[in-house]
């Protein structure tokens, strides 16, 4: 269903505080997910060995995570270390996971952890580049995640789904390209001299550019396994060299989108923007953080309705168009992966 021996967004840093564990389901698998005293981030099983509660229920106390049904700490390897007037050499480990923190997230690797690299772990070039400003979010989306890899592979979509902010027509009226370069997959449209949609005015308003002016507009969508998309997108004041024009003729970003499987229908979906303009701009982050929330908000719905739908009448075939090139060659990827899994 999706790849386990790989590393996967498990959380943002801000969401492990110290003293309080998070509760998260990667890969149908229930974690526990806390940061000591000293601020190690460690993930767990999310289940005490003496009645099965959930640790993610109780608190952290030095370097232990303590369990609230009756007290019993576990350390960061999975081991118990004390419980109240009790003796625990016998006391089974239960399971822990290699865990990295690194630019703002945390990351887990919820298959063999003898497999576990941190050389493996993806690397962008807007992650912890202070070129870049970044804003973000995370959404509980009740889908397949390769429903979002599809719809995050294919932008037509954007014409329709997101009419008010990021559609325009000619997106339908300029195909799109496909290309695979091993395991990794980009779907390019370029648009020459077009009126720049609502959000793109806005973007070349707040890099000090007019917005009425025609503009060449670029989506580059690269997708890598297990489930991570990255995508370039921008306008530049035409005459300037499109997506290769300098910066001060454009205003340009990362879409980031790490889709991470909670179930099989369902995923954490951490989205956000690393734009390379006013980067250090707080304002200017939390406006674009707003502004494309709202846009991923309209994805949710069609999402969950496409996968109920799926539910539904799961004997039904589906059309495969050109436009679907981009999330047909992600799919196929991932089969080469699970398939490489099954094999080791």
């Amino acid at each position: 269903m999706f790849p386990l021996n790989t590393w996967y967004v498990a959380a943002r840093s801000d969401e492990i505080p110290q003293g309080k564990p998070l509760g998260r389901r990667i890969c149908n698998q229930p974690m526990a997910l806390f940061r000591t005293e000293a601020g190690q981030v460690a993930a767990v099983e999310d289940f005490c060995p003496h009645r099965g509660a959930p640790l993610s229920l109780g608190s952290v106390q030095g370097e232990t995570l303590v369990c609230g049904y009756h007290g019993l700490a576990m350390g960061c390897d999975g081991k118990t270390v004390a419980m109240p007037c009790q003796r625990v050499r016998g006391f089974p480990a239960i399971r822990s996971f290699p865990v990295h923190e690194a630019h703002g997230f945390v990351w887990v690797w919820p298959g063999d952890a003898t497999k576990a690299d941190l050389a493996l772990l993806p690397t962008f070039d807007w992650l912890g580049n202070p070129a870049f400003g970044y804003g973000g979010g995370l959404y509980a989306i009740a889908c397949d995640y390769r429903l979002m890899i599809d719809n995050l592979m294919d932008l037509t979509h954007e014409t329709y789904v997101h009419s008010t902010s990021i559609g325009q027509k000619e997106i339908d009226e300029v195909p799109c390209t496909t290309r695979v370069d091993g395991d990794h997959v980009i779907t390019e449209r370029f648009m020459s001299g077009i009126e720049a949609p609502p959000f793109w005015k806005m973007a070349l308003r707040m890099n000090g550019l007019p917005d009425d002016q025609l503009v060449d507009r670029w989506q580059i969508c690269h997708f890598t396994p297990p489930s991570h998309i990255m995508i370039e997108v921008g306008v530049a004041l035409q005459g300037h060299g499109g997506y290769a024009a300098p910066d001060e003729f454009k205003a340009a970003s990362w879409v980031v989108d790490f889709i991470t499987p909670e179930t099989d229908t369902s995923i954490h979906y951490f989205w956000g923007m690393a734009r390379k303009f006013r980067p250090q701009d707080e304002a200017l982050t939390a406006q674009i953080r707003a502004g494309q929330g709202k846009i991923f908000a309209e994805d949710q719905e069609m999402l969950e309705r496409q996968q109920a739908n799926l539910l539904a009448w799961p004997e039904r075939k589906l059309l495969m168009l050109n436009i679907d090139g981009g999330g047909v060659q992600s799919r196929k990827v991932i089969d080469r992966v699970l398939a490489a899994e099954a094999c080791a």
